[in-house]
């Protein structure tokens, strides 16, 4: 299983992950021509995915998701409330989704599961080829029992360390934003990342990747701390997403 971002961020969002001969787009939150500059750079002919899958109907996921279904004729996959609240509904195919139950495109089982965050019906997912397990989570506002039975002793993991709330209190969003940011619905401090980390079990942790990190709320250094901190005494390999170049291909081997 290998996988790499497009780009992390409040600016778009959009993860290639691979396994078993199939090639999966989750969230496309840059144009499209965009993501396809973007996919250039990672070797990925767009001709070649499989099926784009969307965590919820937020801009900055699901911008490019429409006109690249339209163009490839891919299939998507969301919930029915992301399908509602999305501005374009044009897509290609649709498959609708549960936050409770699996499937498989080809060898890869995927497992959704559902997130306290303020859209319609958003999912995360679990990516299982058989061998390794990939967990994605971001986008939500507080740790639930649930999210920690899902991503207990993943391979690899992708986890949101959107800000610091100090920085968060005294930057430039207005009163409401900051509520919203910080709420239990809203995005992961970077001390909720590593109290999650700290709550798994990281036996076999190849692969730590930060997440969606806020330009104006946080700094690589801090979310790079949290995730040492959290993921201490594993041998995972730590680093962080950015908003322009996504990070290169990982392997989970």
């Amino acid at each position: 299983m290998r996988f790499a971002s497009l780009g992390s961020g409040s600016k778009g969002n959009a993860l290639i992950v691979e396994a078993g001969g199939v090639r999966v787009l989750v969230d496309c939150g840059f144009t499209a021509r965009e993501a396809e500059r973007r996919m250039q750079r990672l070797g990925i002919d767009p001709q070649t995915l499989d099926a784009i899958l969307v965590t919820h109907e937020h801009g900055d996921h699901v911008r490019g998701v429409p006109v690249l279904s339209r163009r490839f004729r891919l299939p998507v996959w969301m919930t029915a409330g992301t399908r509602r609240n999305c501005r374009d509904n044009d897509l290609h195919d649709v498959q609708i989704i549960h936050g409770h139950a699996e499937w498989r495109l080809g060898d890869l089982r995927i497992r959704p599961f559902t997130v306290p965050h303020d859209a319609a019906e958003p999912v995360q997912f679990v990516f299982d080829d058989g061998r390794h397990r990939l967990g994605l989570l971001t986008d939500l506002g507080s740790i639930t029992g649930h999210v920690l039975e899902m991503l207990d002793g993943v391979d690899g993991l992708l986890l949101e360390c959107n800000h610091d709330p100090e920085m968060l209190a005294s930057g430039p969003y207005p009163p409401a934003l900051q509520a919203r940011v910080g709420g239990n619905w809203g995005h992961l401090a970077n001390a909720q990342a590593r109290e999650l980390l700290q709550r798994l079990d990281l036996a076999r942790l190849q692969r730590l990747v930060g997440m969606h990190l806020s330009e104006q709320n946080n700094r690589p250094e801090l979310a790079e701390e949290a995730l040492q901190t959290g993921a201490q005494g594993s041998e995972a390999e730590i680093m962080l997403a950015c908003q322009e170049g996504g990070f290169g291909w990982q392997v989970l081997a």
